[in-house]
C-alpha cells in the first residue's frame, strides 16, 4: 500500500503545469484608463492591486500608444504594426450613419468621416491576413483565452477567427450601452446576465477560465476590459464613497469605475495565485489610450484635439514577469504597445525574433535589466487637425494638418507648456524631415 507521502508525490509529478515550462501570460488590456488615473499618482482614484502589482513588477513610466483610439490601438497591439499601415486610423464607428446595421454589421469594409480634416478612410474590421499575436503564440504551443471587447469588428472577424481558442463577452460594439443589464442593444451577447456588474462578470469568467484550466499547454488569457471607457457608470457599491469626497457626479462614477477595475486585477491575480502558478505567470496590465478626464500633468487626453499629447498617447503598462524583471522597478525608456507582440514571441519561443513586417521591438532588454538598441525614433498618428508626431528619446515634434508644428521636450515639459518650434531650429528640422520620410512610406490613402 502506497504511502500517503508517495501518492501526494506522484500526483505532483503528473501534474501539467509541473512539466509547462513556458510562462502563461496574462494581459490586463484596460479601456480609456489615464496615465494619471493610478492611485500610486494620484490619491483621487483607489487602486491597491495596481499598486501592488507596481511594487512586484517593472513600471514603464513612458509607454505610448501608436494612434491613441480604440480600434487602431487594439490592431497595433495585436500586431506589432502601426496601424496606420494597416489603413486603420480611426476607430471602427459602429452607427447606422456610417452605414453599419443596427446589430453594428456592414459589408463595407471602410468608412469616412465626413468631418476627418485628412479625408482618409479607414477601416470597418481588423483583416484576417494580419497575423495576431495569438496565432503566433498557438504555433509556439499556447492555448488562447480571449474575454471582454474586442472592437475590430463584427462576427466574421472575431477573436476566434483571429487565432484565439475561445471568446467570452465579446460584442461588435465599442461600448456597453450601461454596465449593468442589458449590456448591449441589438445583440445576444450577455443577454442572459440580470443583475451582475459587467466588469464583475468578465472577471469571474476570468477566474473561472484559470481556475478550470487543465490542458498541458500554456495559456495566454487576454482580458480586454470595457470598464473603464463611457458610459459612466460606477459600481453602485462604490458610487457614494467618491460622492461623499466631494467628487462632481461624473467623476464619482468614472472613480468607482477604475476602483470596479483595479478590485478585478486583484480577483484575477489571485485566482493565479490559488491555482499555484503565479510563479510562472507573466502579467501585463496596459490601457488603449489617455483617459476622458483631467490627465495632469500631462496635457491632453481622449478628446479635445490634443490626443498625441502625453496625457492621450502615453499609458500606464506594468510587466511582472517572475524570474526577470526585478521587484519595485521603473524605467523611463520611451516604448510603444506594438513591442508587445515581438516580446511575446520571444517570451514563447525563448529566442529575439526579428520580422521586417512589424515596427515594434521586443521589450526582453528592458525587462531583464538592460535597454533597447537601434531604437531612436516613435511615429504616431491622430484623426483630428493634430495629425502625426514623431519622438526621438526626449523630444517630440506635433505636426498640425493645418501646416502647424509644435516641439518639446518631454523630460523637461511633460505638460508641453513651452513651444520649442522657433527656438530648437535643427532638432525642428531633422525631425520634421523624419516625420516626412515616415509619413509617405507608412500612411496608405485609399
Amino acid at each position: 500500500m502506497k504511502s500517503l507521502f508517495t501518492t501526494l508525490l506522484l500526483l505532483f509529478i503528473s501534474s501539467p503545469f509541473l512539466a509547462q515550462k513556458k510562462p502563461n501570460i496574462v494581459l490586463l488590456f484596460v479601456d480609456d484608463y489615464g496615465w494619471s488615473d493610478v492611485g500610486y499618482r494620484n490619491p483621487v482614484f483607489q487602486t491597491p492591486n495596481i499598486n501592488q502589482l507596481k511594487k512586484e513588477g517593472l513600471d514603464f513610466t513612458r509607454a505610448y500608444i501608436p494612434t491613441p483610439t480604440c480600434s487602431p490601438s487594439r490592431a497595433s497591439l495585436l500586431t506589432g504594426k502601426e496601424s496606420a499601415r494597416m489603413q486603420m486610423v480611426r476607430h471602427i464607428p459602429n452607427s447606422t450613419k456610417h452605414g453599419f446595421t443596427k446589430e453594428l454589421r456592414t459589408d463595407e469594409p471602410f468608412s469616412l468621416w465626413p468631418k476627418d480634416p485628412v479625408q482618409m478612410k479607414t477601416r470597418n474590421w481588423f483583416p484576417l491576413e494580419e497575423v495576431t499575436y495569438a496565432e503566433r503564440l498557438k504555433e509556439y504551443g499556447y492555448y488562447n483565452m480571449f474575454i471582454g471587447k474586442w472592437h475590430l469588428g463584427h462576427e466574421p472577424y472575431h477573436p476566434i477567427h483571429q487565432g484565439f481558442d475561445a471568446q467570452y463577452g465579446t460584442s461588435n460594439a465599442g461600448h456597453p450601452n450601461s454596465y449593468y443589464p442589458p449590456f448591449f442593444k441589438h445583440s445576444e451577447v450577455l443577454k442572459n446576465v440580470k443583475e451582475e456588474y459587467l466588469t464583475d462578470h468578465l472577471t469571474n469568467n476570468a477566474v473561472d477560465f484559470l481556475a478550470n484550466y487543465d490542458k498541458t499547454a500554456p495559456f495566454m488569457l487576454s482580458f480586454w476590459y470595457y470598464n473603464v471607457h463611457s458610459p459612466f457608470v460606477g459600481h453602485k457599491e462604490l458610487v457614494q464613497k467618491y460622492k461623499d469626497q466631494g467628487l462632481e457626479p461624473k467623476l464619482a462614477q468614472y472613480a468607482a469605475m477604475v476602483e470596479a477595475m483595479d478590485n478585478s486585477v486583484g480577483k484575477v491575480r489571485k485566482a493565479i495565485a490559488d491555482k499555484g502558478i503565479a510563479d510562472n505567470t507573466i502579467i501585463l496590465l496596459i490601457s488603449d489610450q489617455g483617459g476622458a478626464f483631467s490627465n495632469a500633468p500631462l496635457s491632453g487626453g481622449k478628446k479635445g484635439g490634443n490626443t498625441l499629447g502625453e496625457g492621450g498617447a502615453r499609458v500606464p503598462f506594468i510587466i511582472k514577469y517572475p524570474g526577470v524583471t526585478k521587484p519595485n522597478t521603473v524605467t523611463n525608456t520611451p516604448i510603444q504597445t506594438i513591442d508587445v507582440f515581438p516580446t511575446l514571441m520571444e517570451i514563447a519561443s525563448g529566442k529575439e525574433k526579428c520580422n521586417k513586417d512589424i515596427q515594434g521591438k521586443s521589450l526582453m532588454p528592458i525587462l531583464e535589466g538592460g535597454d533597447l538598441k537601434d531604437r531612436n525614433l516613435f511615429f504616431f498618428r491622430s484623426y483630428e487637425d493634430q495629425y502625426a508626431a514623431v519622438m526621438n528619446g526626449d523630444w517630440k515634434l506635433i505636426k498640425y494638418h493645418s501646416g502647424l508644428y509644435k516641439l518639446f521636450n518631454v523630460s523637461v515639459d511633460e505638460g508641453e507648456q513651452k513651444d520649442l518650434i522657433k527656438v530648437e531650429l535643427k532638432k525642428a528640422k531633422q525631425l520634421k524631415k523624419a516625420l516626412q520620410k515616415w509619413e509617405k512610406e507608412a500612411i496608405i490613402k485609399s
